[in-house]
């Protein structure tokens, strides 16, 4: 204690007697004396520290200033705002290698990765930031979940973000985190929208592969969302709607060293609907319960659907003293919808539910210049709760799937030179899941209740040599299965090697396990809309999943060129069948096997004063082993593989337009090896299917468009209208088909799901 305070001590006198201030001070001051507004997001300032320019200098010579003293970027919009943002190393190609890289190497990293506000970190990772998002091609806010489907190698394979595909993995295999809590529902309208409220998020950080050790639990990728300022801001405000929903979102700041926050949103499609939400309608519940009641019999039916959506966040930041924060969050996420149906003789009513609840209490402390500490508490509830009353026969079927997830993480980080850092922690983790069937007729009922406890202990270590050409992070989670008790050693490592200001290579490397999946038991379970439900493994029928992964990069970037390239193989092992959607001779089997893929992803990005454009390539291999199936080998049902993509985006004052295809060849389907039925069994006719995932389906073609157009109408306020066309040829892209049993005629017929036909989208956003 001793050596901490006089080290402290000696740290506040060397900075009182060079006059070293916080930028965002020097900002404030420089504000009040020439009367103009700075632009900026909070921790990109709040970490800046230097001594200020001289008061008698002009405004032109204290930006010039501070430009050459930061890695920011200081640019005069007009006569009474200026933007501030990171510096883009591309645009100093005339400043040598040396001069650049003693540079932090956190801001080494490409600034503009396909479009403003985002950008592709030295350790692999990508970041989105939300207020300083640009635009790309049908996105009509910055959706974090449709954002990150334009990074090569993550798509969807049925175009739900609720079906999310990283590297040919299921959904349920990538970790999607809001502020440290874990969410296990991620889509509003059952997968079209996200269930993350676009206007709120401060920064989203993804990881493809190679993710920090302190990230477990997911055997894909790591989407982690958070909303915490660095600094305590001045109280702002916001309100928008479009054609599905409208938002509200406000940040108080009830003195100098707290704040709070707090956002909603809700749809209004069940008083009023319109062009958005009749395409996304016909979109997600085709071939459900609602659009085809009984497909093989003609029956006069008539279904009326209520169906809404909502979501809340609230957020209190408190700095304790200079060195301490306290920061509790929470988060609400509600689907709902009811069904009524009517005939003749009878009328039904059915509803679904699904929930998602959270919160987190995280308490940080920055012992001294070089010792930080964080720990928090979090705790999440899912529920996804059905109840179908058939028309045909009243029988009654009520099902529910249930998650009480919750426990504790603590992080260190050690900062030992301005070359090697050090970081350690624990967490604890506890999982309950519980799965409920009830039918009335013939009477039966069923519930499975499972919990698992696991803890980790996490080893981290951060290397960079001193001329800023080498950057490594090697970590260790050892994790252990109480339940099983198992000790699970996860490596993971994230290399960087910069040959030249222009050229670097990347390896990233990991290794990973998960506990929790998706199954499906039925295709027709929870309306056949939401059929997935969360189970955990038991380490016998249901093993653990675990997958290592190890890729090769390299990025090349000069001027206002780049080019990336990385090439990949990953196989995962322990994948149980009922989670890989089947819908074939394998859906009612249960086998355990692994998938392998190997793959390459290229980008080629153009950046012109005004005109910015990308072409990206995705080519990939992946495929199953059953031991137990024959052929033992074939391909994965999401494999897609070849995946194109192109945008050009044109951005001029506070003007932006987007227009982009995307092309992808077909997802793998099986096909009947002939036309007629087996009827071996009279009562129960079957399809003889050829081998699985013999074929493929159509190629799928879209394009899409968007822009908005933002008035600055005062310093501290905006409004903004936007735009977007999804499809706009109007194409029928088939996503998924499968086939099944016309008892009527004892014939068989394929059921396509098509993808959202041309929809529109209108967006107004007000800032104050």
């Amino acid at each position: 204690m001793i050596l901490i305070v006089f080290s402290l001590s000696g740290n506040v006198y060397s900075q009182q007697k060079k006059g070293i201030q916080p930028l965002k001070e020097i900002l404030k001051a420089i504000s009040k004396q020439h009367n103009v507004q700075f632009n900026y997001i909070e921790e990109e300032v709040s970490v800046v520290k230097l001594e200020p320019p001289v008061r008698a200098l002009a405004l032109s010579e204290k930006l010039d200033y501070l430009n050459a003293r930061t890695t920011l970027e200081f640019e005069i919009i007009n006569t009474k705002y200026i933007a501030v943002s990171s510096k883009k190393i591309t645009a100093i190609p005339s400043q040598p290698l040396d001069t650049i890289l003693p540079i932090d190497l956190s801001e080494i990293k490409i600034e503009r990765y396909l479009t403003t506000g985002m950008s592709k970190n030295i350790d692999g990772t990508f970041t989105v930031y939300p207020k300083k998002f640009g635009i790309l091609p049908g996105l009509i806010e910055p959706d974090a979940l449709q954002t990150m489907q334009q990074i090569p190698g993550i798509y969807s394979a049925d175009q739900t973000i609720s079906n999310i595909n990283v590297r040919s993995g299921t959904h349920d295999q990538n970790l999607f985190l809001w502020n440290g809590i874990r969410m296990f529902q991620t889509g509003h309208f059952f997968g079209l929208i996200s269930a993350f409220n676009p206007a709120l998020a401060q920064k989203i950080n993804i990881s493809k592969n190679g993710s920090s050790a302190f990230y477990g639990e997911s055997i894909s990728s790591v989407i982690d969302i958070s909303s915490v300022f660095e600094g305590i801001e001045n109280s702002n405000y916001g309100v928008n709607s479009n054609l599905i929903s409208a938002a509200f979102n406000a940040k108080v700041k009830t003195s100098k060293k707290s704040s709070f926050q707090i956002s909603g949103r809700r749809s209004f499609t069940d008083l009023a609907s319109s062009p958005t939400y009749h395409s996304y309608y016909d979109r997600i519940f085709q071939n459900t319960m609602i659009k085809n009641i009984n497909t093989n019999e003609n029956v006069n039916y008539k279904t009326d659907e209520k169906f809404y959506f909502y979501d809340f966040t609230a957020q209190y930041h408190q700095k304790i003293g200079y060195r301490t924060e306290l920061v509790l969050d929470a988060i609400g996420i509600n689907n709902s919808l009811e069904i009524t149906q009517n005939s003749d003789d009878a009328s039904r009513k059915s509803n679904l539910e699904q929930q998602n609840f959270g919160a987190n209490a995280m308490l940080k402390t920055k012992w001294n210049e070089r010792t930080f500490t964080k720990i928090n508490g979090y705790v999440s509830y899912y529920n996804l709760d059905a109840r179908n009353e058939a028309i045909e026969n009243n029988q009654i079927l009520s099902q529910q799937n249930t998650i009480f997830d919750y426990g504790w993480r603590l992080e260190n980080k050690h900062i030992i030179s301005d070359n090697l850092t050090f970081n350690n922690g624990y967490q604890y983790n506890e999982i309950g899941i519980a799965n409920r069937e009830r039918i009335n007729n013939p009477r039966f009922s069923k519930k499975i209740k499972e919990v698992i406890r696991s803890h980790a202990l996490i080893l981290e270590t951060e290397v960079k040599n001193t001329d800023g050409t080498i950057f490594l992070k090697a970590g260790l989670r050892n994790n252990y299965i109480e339940d099983f008790n198992r000790l699970l050693l996860e490596p993971r490592l994230q290399f960087n090697y910069a040959f030249s200001k222009k050229f670097n290579i990347e390896i990233l490397g990991e290794h990973k396990s998960q506990i929790t999946s998706q199954i499906i038991d039925m295709q027709q379970d929870f309306l056949g809309i939401e059929k997935r439900r969360w189970t955990l493994a038991n380490d016998e029928n249901i093993p653990i999943q675990r997958s290592k992964q190890i890729s090769l990069g390299f990025s090349f970037k000069d001027r206002n060129w780049l080019f990336t390239l990385d090439n990949y193989y990953k196989k995962v092992t322990g994948i149980y069948s009922p989670s890989q959607a089947f819908q074939n001779q394998l859906e009612f089997v249960r086998i355990n096997g692994d998938y392998s893929v190997i793959g390459s992803e290229v980008l080629i990005q153009r950046n012109l004063k005004h005109f910015y454009t990308w072409l990206s390539y995705g080519l990939s291999n992946s495929e199953y082993t059953f031991s137990e199936t024959l052929p033992e080998q074939f391909a994965n049902n999401f494999q897609i593989v070849h995946t194109i993509s192109w945008a050009g985006t044109y951005e001029w004052e506070n003007m932006k337009i987007a227009l982009g295809t995307q092309w992808h060849s077909g997802r793998p389907e099986t096909s009947p090896s002939t036309s007629n039925l087996d009827l071996s069994i009279p009562s129960k006719p079957q399809i003889i299917y050829n081998n699985p995932n013999n074929t493929n389906l159509s190629e799928f073609f879209e394009v899409n468009l968007s822009g908005n157009y933002n008035w600055m109408l005062s310093p501290k306020s905006s409004l903004q209208f936007g735009i977007s066309v999804l499809n706009i040829l109007n194409r029928n892209n088939i996503v998924n088909r499968y086939y099944r049993v016309n008892t009527t005629n004892q014939s068989i017929e394929s059921v396509n799901t098509l993808a959202l036909k041309r929809t529109p989208n209108l967006s107004v956003k007000f800032n104050f």
